[in-house]
């Protein structure tokens, strides 16, 4: 058992931290959240995968251009100015941000002029230590950094279209063509490598930061990466892609209650023969690359480490997919070589089967029990969702960034048999003032060795604070915790659960 004592977390995203830039960061409003974390009795922090955002994918932390870069938009711009590479004055701006929303456009169009100032006082070659540091950094990292920094430059250079559009020697990677445009843009290589730099660099003494208070971070890894990447334009042949670069099969999920055609994702599934001969590395690579990122990693998408649904390209739905085995227990019995002690979560929602079951058991990893799902029509008594069904290997949550908060669940999703159920089960009547408490205690009372709260629970929130809405495609990712609103009070009282329920 990974989690060796009953302890509680919060999962608030980076991005939805307060912050004077339009996004949240890793700068002052991050350690003040490690702050009142360490007040509020709390040993976790759970956020999303950091990997770099894109536009076209709705900013989703879960479609990125690359498995392994950070996201520079997370640089915080007055650590910056601590490290020496900007002056105060360089952080002003005529631009107005929203404090309870992110501005992707917003924020990056200012952090980019951010950025440029930063590296061009580095290279004027006066700051020795980080100097230093980042020649360490382009060492530890060479396995990705280099792929990563071609294919962010090379794509700009060709207006941001797909590397399958790039000219032919640059798409197939021709070692002489590559190394010709790359001496071109070298500059531009140079300045996205220090990037993730200052991304590691600012992540790091967080983390080191956070742990002198005990907290520990728990990250996200999604299963799929985006066809559009670092990832699989430098490792083609590890994904089922055509001649010309195009899948020729990809992922989603069947038809199921929720949709009559199933989710149709598009990413490109894998090619486990060619992943096999080379015993697995780049998974390898990536879940152990994660691990000393975060400590503790929650696996999304648990179920397709034993089978994923496999559409093939071209099919306008998911309905026409088959399900087709994935070698993920000799995956993780690799990783668990690595790591012995394992610190993975199985991201076990939705459809799971036996042999999903028998693969969590195999390496002992803690599931997930949303307290939100326990309640439904078809349920009954018997959920394993419900706290007396809870047991002491897993991980209670009132509910996750992909789903309602308590309070709109209340206002919104629950019908009136859902909250009589509620109520009969705790003995309180349930009303919109207090059935984000109620599922609180519902959630810290659990066996369950780890309870999380979103904060957006924490604060009763309604709709206006759901981070993502599924199969929709506008204004997720977006909401921030506005300032003060997470304060010494609300954490007084979640330090009060805590002493109470012996968490």
């Amino acid at each position: 058992m990974i989690i060796d004592r009953r302890s509680s977390g919060i999962l608030l995203h980076i991005t939805s931290l307060p912050s004077p830039f339009g996004i949240g960061d890793l700068g002052p409003e991050a350690y003040r959240f490690a702050d009142l974390l360490q007040k509020a009795g709390q040993h976790y922090w759970q956020i999303l995968p950091l990997n770099p955002t894109e536009s076209g994918s709705g900013n989703s932390p879960y479609s990125s251009h690359s498995a392994f870069a950070g996201n520079p938009l997370l640089i915080s711009p007055e650590l910056l100015v601590e490290d020496g590479l900007l002056e105060e004055d360089d952080l002003q701006t005529s631009q107005t941000f929203k404090e309870d929303k992110v501005d992707y456009k917003e924020a990056t169009a200012y952090k980019r002029t951010i950025w440029q100032k930063a590296f061009d006082n580095f290279k004027k070659g006066k700051h020795p230590v980080l100097e230093r540091d980042f020649e360490t950094f382009k060492e530890q990292h060479k396995a990705w950094i280099t792929d990563y920094t071609y294919y962010v430059t090379f794509k700009r250079r060709f207006d941001n279209k797909s590397w399958v559009e790039w000219p032919e020697k640059i798409k197939n990677r021709d070692t002489e063509a590559l190394q010709e445009l790359a001496k071109e843009l070298e500059e531009e290589m140079e300045q996205e490598a220090f990037l993730q730099f200052l991304f590691y660099h600012q992540w790091d003494k967080l983390k080191v930061y956070c742990a002198a208070r005990e907290i520990h971070f728990i990250g996200d890894m999604p299963f799929y990466v985006s066809h559009d990447s670092a990832d699989v334009w430098s490792n083609p042949s590890d994904f089922k892609l055509d001649e010309e670069g195009m899948p020729t099969a990809v992922s989603g999920v069947p038809p199921d209650f929720f949709s009559e055609t199933g989710q149709l994702w598009g990413t490109p599934v894998f090619n486990w023969e060619s992943l096999e001969k080379e015993n697995y590395e780049w998974w390898v690579r990536r879940i152990s690359h994660n691990l000393i990122l975060f400590g503790l990693l929650r696996l999304d998408h648990f179920r397709a480490f034993s089978a994923y649904w496999e559409v093939q390209a071209g099919e306008e739905t998911a309905m026409n997919g088959t399900w087709e085995k994935s070698p993920g227990a000799a995956i993780l019995s690799i990783v668990q070589e690595k790591f012995p002690h394992m610190p993975i979560i199985a991201e076990d929602l939705g459809e799971i089967d036996q042999p999903v079951r028998d693969l969590i058991k195999q390496f002992d990893l803690p599931g997930m029990r949303l307290l939100i799902f326990a309640f439904g029509d078809d349920l009954a008594f018997d959920s394993s969702f419900l706290p007396h069904n809870h047991i002491q290997n897993s991980i209670v949550y009132t509910g996750t960034h992909d789903n309602s908060t308590v309070r709109a669940w209340y206002d919104k999703d629950a019908a009136e048999e859902d909250k009589e159920r509620l109520t009969r089960y705790t003995g309180h009547e349930l009303t919109a003032e207090n059935a984000h408490t109620i599922m609180a205690r519902l959630a810290y009372m659990s066996v369950s060795q780890l309870a999380i709260l979103p904060i957006q629970d924490v604060l009763g929130l309604g709709a206006e604070a759901i981070m993502n809405k599924p199969s929709t495609a506008e204004h997720n990712w977006e909401w921030r915790l506005k300032p003060g609103l997470f304060g010494e009070k609300e954490a007084q009282e979640l330090k009060d659960f805590v002493q109470l329920y012996g968490r």
